[in-house]
């Protein structure tokens, strides 16, 4: 083999020859090799002994074409999924259809194609368009589409679980409707008091019979796994943790004081409140239950009051037309306050009822009042009014000249009975603050008042220490076609069993409960379904019976909630995956998506988790180690959006400059966790940069062949020995490089300054043309230089580097080559800069060796002419030195 040393430069090209880079020919060429190989990004059998890792981003709906929005999500995927597999590692990169929705039913009315036609039409077009951007999924392996039965039985499956774990159950409730919907919309999918997929559609309430998840069952897990999350982004957490809403307090039982009229009408409570303090009330008495987190302040209650909607003011209404009048206004007041969502700015005002309840603390008796600031669903739908030591019902207080009386205080006050003072109300402390006008607990501490007080009504019998949560159980049922059919049937005859009466689950085997495909898309309300009879009309699986099938389906958050783990086994026909591949696999190792579904699927998603493990099938507690939530993409100053018109097409920039530059520039214009102000220019930009390294590579390609063929796999070390200087400086900045974004991969994927990073190794490659054609630096440090070059752009630019790895006689692909590493020693610096400060103001900047030792740096900053200006008739009290980074010398 002909030696290293004796490889000729490359010749020089001539003007008339130029080499041009043409992604419009390179681009699909790869890619119709790529696909011809569906062994190319598939992950090893997980018994390979590699380690593993599983990026995941979230899957897309399919609404028939992608834009930038999405390139910009899934190349941060692409990238770190092929750094890993460059580094070594046992990837699973997938991607799947959430393919149920009500979009395909609006098209259907729109354009009178079936929903089923249009969605998996959708789903081979972007399908194409993916794989024109170059994206390393495993396409053969791992795609799912959640329309399809083959998944959605495993949706039915889950559902029959959960109903025999008393998971899934049914009741009649008041449900968030949208008219543009036509269906029924979960909490976490109101918006602002509009539906979340119509930003400007109110949303209306409704009472129906509904299915819920119990999702408040795993409410402590949910809360309290946030803290075992730190891969997780704290603005999630957070989110979350408010959503979930968890308020420790004490329940109390207020009697309605004589109010014989209620007497015997259902409202007695199980524990009946004290008529006096201490003692229960007469069995039969109404009663109202309140939820408080300051028990300690209920000496200081003036007033009880209701939601509009509780069921007493209900009951009051029915024999007040003036009560009645004043609550239908205000119930009118809390739906328009929902539907803009300023529920929290409403002007609070109220009625009173003229009734009366016991405080059973102090035996008291209290007006009750209607508030139009109180929600039945929240809490109780009631609240005692303490107004001098909370500030919404200090407002309301003042406003109608209810008593306010203080019961808390600094602990610095004059003494546990004085309320004398000019202390500004309300005065809302609990640390630091004593009781105070409370009976035997004057003079307590605040925080230990609460348990005190909290054990004194539990062993009265008139409360009990609980907890609270924001957080309701997900209602799951729409009014819908395209979605999961929900696999129970209601039997004519009725059966008792673990679902209510009459409600007759379907048996595993005759999963999937298919959807029809001859159903009439119509803007009536109710699910389509219901107008179809031959699916309506059921047999009883228990008695052979007449039944009615359920026409509502489920809510698509339910296909998502699980969709990665059908990743790990997607043609699995007898589960919903193996609990060996996906014990394998979990937790995901990166999730990436959008923040904006903090409290829709990324809630779901971990109560599936949690679910799937209780009944089994999986070991881990949450779904996903690390999750990134990349920024938003802008374009005329808004997000992208096709209502704004401000849509920019992949399709459009690939044909102008081609899928790596279009790629390359979505994470190199801004760190992926900003937003991203889209600039043809800066993709156009970008193409200029792809093409000098083309030229750059092509030119110097038979040096690297040569190189390769004479040494192999590896460059021996003593390769680079006695290096001219600009060959040094050369391999310094390429190793430097190949460190930062080794780095950058690892840490915060700061992709935006290592890809310039790289156009700053371009640059010096292209300034030193000269020194490597005329033999200045060796063909050894020219291969090395091209070689890692490629493969530090592989991961952005997936294309031209496949290109020219080839063209660099390279038989094997570059998806599998490794990845480089850097050599401490080639890229150490010769010199380093070092910050000379006298008394913290900046003097100069010195240069000194880089090995230079600690006296040595002193001795040539006390050197320094502009130090020695500094110094001029001072005396140097003490020289500070911080290795490698600065020199203070401290003077008078």
């Amino acid at each position: 083999m002909p030696e290293i040393d004796n490889i000729a430069a490359p010749e020089r090209r001539s003007d008339d020859e130029p080499v041009r880079y043409n992604p419009a020919e390179i681009e699909p060429r790869w890619q119709s090799r790529w696909d011809a190989d569906p062994a190319l990004y598939r992950a090893e059998d997980h018994a390979g002994g590699k380690p593993k890792f599983f990026c995941v981003e979230m899957l897309p709906y399919p609404s028939g074409a992608l834009h930038i929005g999405h390139v910009r999500n899934y190349t941060i995927g692409d990238a770190l999924a092929r750094f890993m597999r460059m580094r070594g590692f046992n990837v699973l990169h997938p991607m799947g259809w959430d393919a149920f929705g009500l979009p395909a039913e609006n098209a259907a009315l729109k354009n009178g194609r079936a929903p089923k036609e249009w969605t998996l039409s959708n789903i081979a077009a972007m399908k194409v368009q993916m794989r024109r951007i170059g994206l390393s999924y495993d396409w053969h392996g791992t795609e799912v589409a959640s329309c399809l039965p083959e998944y959605y039985r495993w949706n039915q499956w889950f559902f029959l679980r959960m109903l025999e774990k008393d998971l899934a159950y049914r009741r009649s409730s008041k449900v968030n409707w949208c008219n543009l919907c036509a269906t029924v919309l979960a909490n976490e999918q109101v918006v602002g008091g509009c539906c979340w997929r119509h930003e400007d559609t109110p949303v209306e309430q409704r009472e129906l019979e509904q299915w819920f998840f119990r999702i408040t069952k795993y409410a402590d897990e949910l809360l309290d796994g946030l803290d075992t999350m730190p891969g997780w982004p704290d603005k999630v957490r957070t989110m979350q943790r408010n959503w979930i809403g968890r308020s420790y307090g004490t329940e109390v039982t207020f009697a309605v004081a004589d109010d014989t009229a209620l007497k015997g009408t259902g409202f007695s409570p199980s524990v009946t409140p004290p008529g006096k303090e201490g003692a229960l009330a007469p069995e039969g008495q109404p009663s109202i239950t309140v939820f408080t987190t300051r028990v300690d302040t209920i000496f200081g209650a003036t007033s009880i009051q209701l939601a509009p909607e509780h069921a007493l003011v209900k009951e009051w209404a029915k024999t007040d037309a003036a009560l009645a009048a004043d609550v239908d206004k205000m119930v009118a007041e809390q739906a328009a306050a929902k539907q803009t969502g300023d529920f929290g700015t409403i002007e609070k005002h109220g009625v009173s009822t003229g009734k009366h309840a016991i405080n059973p603390f102090t035996g008291e008796t209290l007006p009750i009042w209607v508030a139009n600031y109180i929600l039945a669903d929240y809490g109780t739908g009631a609240i005692m009014s303490v107004p001098a030591h909370d500030e919404r019902d200090y407002e309301f207080a003042t406003k109608y000249g209810l008593p306010i009386k203080r019961v808390i205080a600094p602990a610095t006050s004059g003494g546990a009975n004085d309320d004398s003072g000019d202390l500004a109300l309300p005065y809302i402390a609990e640390d630091e603050a004593v009781l105070i006008n409370s009976g035997e607990w004057t003079g307590e501490a605040a925080l230990e008042a609460q348990e005190k007080m909290g054990l004194f009504a539990e062993h009265k019998g008139f409360g009990k220490r609980t907890k609270t949560f924001r957080l309701k159980d997900w209602g799951v049922s729409r009014q819908r076609y395209w979605g999961t059919p929900i696999p129970v049937v209601y039997c004519q005859n009725g059966h008792e069993g673990v679902p209510p009466k009459g409600v007759v689950p379907v048996p595993d085997a005759q999963l999937p409960v298919l959807l029809p495909d001859n159903v009439a898309i119509t803007a009536e309300n109710g699910s389509p379904l219901g107008r179809v009879p031959e699916f309506v009309n059921a047999t009883c699986p228990v008695c052979g019976g007449p039944a009615r099938r359920e026409t509502d389906t489920m809510d698509t958050f339910v296909d998502s909630s699980w969709y990665f783990y059908r990743y790990t086994d997607a043609h699995n026909n007898t589960a919903p995956f193996s609990s060996e591949k996906a014990n394998y696999w979990f937790p995901i190792d990166q999730y990436i998506g959008g923040v904006e579904h903090a409290i829709l699927h990324l809630i779901y998603s971990r109560y599936w988790t949690k679910v799937m493990r209780d009944i089994g099938l999986i070991k881990n507690d949450e779904p996903a180690t690390r999750l990134f939530t990349q920024g938003m993409v802008i374009k005329d100053g808004a997000k992208m959006s096709k209502s704004k018109g401000n849509v920019v097409s992949p399709d459009e920039m690939i044909g102008k400059f081609g899928a790596d530059a279009t790629r390359t520039y979505a994470l190199f214009a801004a760190p992926p966790d900003r937003d991203l102000d889209w600039q043809e220019d800066g993709v156009a930009g970008v193409s200029r940069f792809l093409a000098r390294v083309y030229r750059l590579t092509m030119k110097y390609a038979p040096v690297v062949k040569a190189v390769e063929h004479a040494k192999g796999d590896e460059i021996a070390p003593s390769a680079f020995a006695g290096q001219t200087p600009a060959g040094a400086k050369l391999l310094r900045t390429l190793h430097q490089t190949i460190a930062k974004i080794s780095e950058d991969f690892s840490g915060r994927w700061h992709f935006n300054t290592s890809i310039a990073a790289v156009m700053i190794l371009v640059n010096e490659i292209a300034s030193s043309e000269g020194a490597m054609d005329s033999g200045e630096i060796a063909p050894a440090t020219i291969a090395e230089l091209f070689r890692s070059l490629t493969l530090l752009l592989a991961p952005f630019a997936p294309f031209l580097t496949a290109e020219l790895w080839e063209q660099m006689g390279h038989t094997s692909s570059i998806n599998h080559a490794a990845w480089p590493v850097a050599d401490a020693t080639l890229a150490k610096d010769d010199e380093i800069e070092i910050p000379v400060q006298v008394n913290g103001k900046l003097a100069n900047v010195i240069k000194v060796a880089a090995d230079a030792d600690e006296e040595t740096i002193k001795a040539t900053a006390l050197a320094d002419e502009k130090v020695q200006q500094r110094l001029a008739d001072k005396t140097i009290v003490k020289t500070i030195y911080v290795k490698g980074k600065l020199v203070n010398m401290v003077v008078k």
